[in-house]
């Protein structure tokens, strides 16, 4: 292998150079204590950066086994590493100057929630870190002297830092590692106590602000209704108490700006881990749990929404159901047997954010409007055998229609922040109202012939799909969107995905699945979608990349927002 004296050599030897001289770097070097890769060299100084990865053996960096010797350990800690590599390349972003993107130093930027990412791998035999450089230059003329700094003074100065572990604090490593075994601690009580979602006292569920996902200052933490809380014994916290929500339906009410929608963000996000001072550490809901909203727009391939709409006065046919607009109540509709197909065993909806006529229809209109008129069986009236015959609890924030609450198993209300449970008050107000509880009970029997909430084996057909050089180009569009070919994919409404790097990932899958399709003509959409996240499971991200260059801007997402993508896809037919 070279040597870094090589390259130091080979470095000074291009200085002033032509910008693209800098190729000649490409490979890897043998530094004190570490190898660099420099991965990919940019084009010029206003080009995307330079892709440059440093191995460490963990012979080198000692890090004891107990911190990683399980799978959950492993990713709270290279989400650990990975922002303290960032906060030590942070002293040294643009120190070394430049033409265009001179001096740049970056890593993935770590959001709440910890995810495994391509960005800091690592096992028992060695630590890889993927990050970028801009290279130097004046004008478009090599700087070698800049890139020297980097090279030889800021990166052996970072990696001796964040990837040591006798430079780091052992302490805050271990409450790490203890951290991310209680959270799976809780995950595996849900299952045992057959909870939908755990909610710890004195978590803080309010943030900053909208553009902010930092705990709020001086926010009411959150405390249990007594009649719901439960002490969980963790193995390294110890007793913890919080509200438990039970699997069933769970409505959540209160006044407007109470906390309703805080409390549903938090059990929405509750699906991933938390770092320490985040406030929502110990809010843990099931993994498979999705969001689900109206999605006006959104286009639909071969969906059976008869469950909940039938009998369209075009005729259209909803048991194999396509469109390329789909309607508030159709996209919501839409999304709840996709959930339901994509493994979901909680659905979390926001009645503000819902399709009113997709959600509830009161006594008076159906009065009005008899039933055989209205092609629309509403939620209300199939969320009790969603949840009898396909297990798929229900948590739901209302706060308009008291139709709610004679379908709800547990009822709590938030008053300015704070969570109590109303459920036998309710239930009372609602025995005495037996004429409208008789209705909405009479309707939801009578519409259980209707729902068979059988999800249709589809098998999409691929469009014609843009390709440059034999390639299917991708290009993404921060958090929300991304294109491929000529296609773009829509996902600002999957509301679960926190992270861009999860968008990125997602583009990577549906590449993977296109091409996939051109092979295998025949193959369902489930059998696809099962296919690849085996594939991330068993192998990891890199699966999903051809060659050998690994991204940096990979991080990892759940199989039910592969689902979603693949769903939202405009290219099946």
């Amino acid at each position: 292998m070279n040597t870094a004296v090589q390259l130091e050599q080979q470095l000074m030897s291009i200085h002033r150079k032509s910008y693209p001289a800098y190729k000649s770097l490409a490979g890897s070097w043998q530094f004190p204590g570490f190898i660099l890769h420099i991965d990919h060299v940019q084009g010029d100084p206003f080009a995307a950066p330079s892709k440059v990865s440093v191995e460490v053996s963990q012979k080198t960096a000692a890090f004891p086994e107990e911190l990683f010797d399980r799978k959950d350990k492993r990713i709270a800690l290279q989400d650990h590493l990975t922002r303290e590599f960032s906060r030590q390349v942070s002293e040294y972003m643009f120190q070394a100057k430049g033409s265009g993107k001179s001096g740049l130093i970056s890593i993935s930027r770590c959001g709440q929630e910890v995810l495994e990412r391509t960005a800091l791998e690592m096992n028992d035999k060695r630590i890889l870190v993927r990050f970028e450089v801009g290279f130097p230059a004046n004008g478009r003329t090599i700087n070698a002297p800049e890139l020297k700094k980097i090279l030889f003074d800021y990166v052996p100065q970072c990696v001796k830092r964040a990837l040591y572990y006798r430079n780091l604090n052992a302490k805050v490593l271990q409450e790490v590692a203890d951290l991310a075994e209680d959270q799976t601690f809780i995950r595996e009580e849900l299952r045992k106590r057959e909870l939908a979602a755990f909610v710890a006292n004195g978590s803080v569920l309010p943030r900053q602000s909208g553009v902010s996902d930092k705990p709020m200052k001086g926010a009411v933490v959150f405390e249990s209704p007594r009649s719901m809380e439960v002490e969980l014994m963790l193995p390294h916290k110890g007793a913890l108490k919080g509200m438990a929500v039970p699997r069933g339906i769970t409505l959540i009410v209160g006044g407007g700006y109470h906390g309703k929608s805080t409390l549903l963000k938090a059990l929405e996000l509750g699906v991933y881990n938390h770092i320490k001072g985040d406030g929502r550490e110990y809010v843990i809901t099931d993994d498979t749990a999705m969001k689900i909203r109206a999605e006006d727009g959104r286009a639909v391939a071969h969906v059976d929404i008869s469950p909940f709409i039938n009998h369209l006065p075009n005729g259209k046919d909803t048991v194999d159901f396509s469109t390329e607009d789909a309607s508030g109540s159709t996209s919501q509709a839409a999304n709840v047997v996709e959930a339901v197909e994509a493994g979901a065993e909680a659905l979390l909806i926001d009645e503000d954010t819902s399709a009113t006529n997709f959600m509830v229809r009161d006594a008076l209109m159906q009065s009005v409007i008899a039933r055989e008129q209205e092609p629309i069986t509403p939620f209300i009236e199939q969320a009790r055998k969603l949840y009898e015959e396909k297990g798929v609890s229900v948590i739901l924030v209302a706060g308009s229609s008291g139709a709610y609450f004679y379908i709800a198993d547990k009822i709590i209300q938030m008053d300015t922040y704070r969570a109590y449970d109303i459920t036998a008050q309710v239930k009372e107000i609602c025995s005495r109202n037996k004429e409208e509880m008789e209705f909405v009970t009479a309707h939801r029997k009578e519409s259980e012939g209707i729902a068979r909430w059988g999800v249709m084996s589809r098998h999409p057909r691929l469009g014609k799909i843009d390709k440059k050089h034999g390639q299917i180009k991708v290009k993404q569009y921060g958090k929300d969107s991304f294109s491929i070919g000529k296609d773009t994919v829509e996902l600002k409404y999957v509301e679960q995905i926190t992270d861009s790097e999860q968008t990125t990932t997602l583009s990577y899958v549906l590449k993977n699945v296109i091409e996939e399709m051109e092979t295998k003509k025949n193959a369902s959409l489930e059998e696809l979608a099962e296919k690849i996240w085996r594939e991330i499971e068993t192998r990891g991200l890199s699966c999903l990349v051809k060659g050998s260059y690994i991204p940096s801007s990979l991080a990892m997402t759940r199989k039910q927002e592969i689902y979603a993508c693949l769903n939202r896809y405009r290219g099946f037919r």
